[in-house]
């Protein structure tokens, strides 16, 4: 079983299967893909991420070696011979997923229209809808705590628009048992609230947003199809980037963060020539020599790197003014249209939960353990940790983690064991 249906999660499942094992793989979202769908490039080649992504989508959907249980959770961890028995909740989409083409004819009539959290909040979505365009599987599913009908409204509104009769307001939730030989843990990571410190002014000032808000700002996709805007629409013309938001506070180095912010600076000047563009550090994090070819490459463009401390960012009357030390005492500050904070990679909110499930531990930070056999084993025999799951990692390293564990499981089956 695969936990996670991440870039790490998918990696894994593909690898086993074509090994010839079947393979569960328990994704708690209604789609796969993980952090990475809401990525447009991805850092050190700026590689399309979809070009990247959905081929490996599309073979795990097509896998008959790979059972995917979208919108699944792992309920108990026990043990049998075969290695452990599980119990897996399974919430009810209440659409068919064979009867379903995803024509989307459902999601206009329905009366509900609310933040969408797969943005963010930057744009509003249905209480039936897929998370975005290229979604997979383009199914939709329904969201029982908006949904009307629920609440105890007599409302038809999705089922009277399908033709294909998709719609089931009658499915269940189902429990399911399995019985697996090994646990791949893959459930990636979670941005942590810069909400949190009042000085940089996210939540109260407008345009002012992190960095996977940004992204999908960037995303062809997106809320805005790729429009780079303010809130009010407008274009801006000068943007703050601001490295290690948070990094005091959570106490480690998330390592990418750097990187995915040079990739902004990219981000913007690919699509407003004349931006200005002012990047405040405290240290550069680059690690390895394709990181150190992609940093070059991206600070060669028009971009003030600006070494700061005791920065905070406050309103004024021509947009967002950053105040900031550069060393001597002297208190510098700059206006710009728009703000990006960075913030740390931190664990799942629902970690500690699965960890008392799988009998596993966790570090000091919350991220789960790694344990002495192995660079991706945990704390429990059997059952493997990679990824973000076990701290902040780039795509590349979440990927070499997810071969690890699979060249682990298969020479324990050779020799007897899993």
């Amino acid at each position: 079983m695969v936990i996670g249906a991440g870039i790490a999660g998918i990696e894994a499942s593909l690898l086993l299967s074509k090994a010839g094992r079947k393979v569960y793989l328990v994704e708690k979202c209604s789609f796969v893909g993980g952090t990475v769908v809401k990525f447009e490039n991805v850092f050190p080649n700026m590689e399309c991420a979809t070009c990247m992504l959905a081929p490996r989508q599309q073979d795990l959907l097509q896998d008959r070696n790979i059972e995917l249980l979208t919108l699944a959770q792992v309920a108990q961890v026990g043990t049998s011979p075969e290695g452990f028995t599980v119990q897996i909740c399974k919430r009810a989409r209440y659409v068919d997923i064979l009867a379903c083409i995803g024509c989307g004819t459902c999601y206009e009539p329905c009366p509900v229209s609310a933040p969408n959290e797969f943005e963010m909040g930057l744009s509003q979505s249905k209480a039936i809808s897929i998370p975005c365009v290229g979604a997979l599987p383009n199914v939709p599913v329904i969201d029982k705590e908006r949904c009307v009908r629920f609440a105890g409204k007599d409302c038809r509104a999705c089922k009277d628009a399908c033709a294909l009769d998709a719609i089931n307001l009658d499915q269940k939730d189902e429990m399911l048992e399995l019985r697996v030989g090994a646990i791949i843990v893959a459930t990636g990571f979670d941005t942590w609230n810069v909400g949190q410190i009042p000085r940089y002014g996210y939540g109260r000032h407008s345009d002012i947003y992190d960095a996977l808000e940004f992204e999908r700002l960037f995303a062809s996709n997106g809320p805005t199809e790729g429009r780079i805007v303010l809130r009010s629409g407008r274009t801006p013309r000068s943007a703050a980037l601001v490295h290690c938001v948070g990094r005091e506070e959570k106490g480690y180095c998330s390592a990418v963060c750097c990187l995915y912010l040079l990739k902004f600076s990219h981000y913007l000047k690919s699509k407003i020539s004349d931006v200005k563009i002012n990047e405040f550090y405290t240290d550069f994090c680059i690690p390895g020599k394709s990181h150190q070819r992609f940093f070059e490459r991206m600070v060669k463009g028009d971009i003030n790197l600006i070494r700061a401390s005791r920065l905070e960012v406050d309103d004024c009357d021509n947009g967002l003014v950053v105040r900031y030390d550069t060393g001597g005492g002297k208190r510098n500050e700059c206006v710009v249209d728009m703000v990006i904070l960075a913030p740390p990679m931190q664990p799942r909110r629902d970690t500690p939960q699965l960890a008392k499930i799988l009998g596993i531990s966790l570090d000091d930070k919350g991220f789960f353990v790694k344990g002495v056999a192995s660079s991706v084993s945990s704390s429990r025999s059997g059952i493997y940790v990679v990824g973000c799951a076990q701290g902040p990692k780039s795509i590349e390293e979440s990927v070499a983690e997810a071969q690890a564990a699979v060249a682990d499981i298969l020479s324990s089956s050779r020799s007897g064991g899993l």
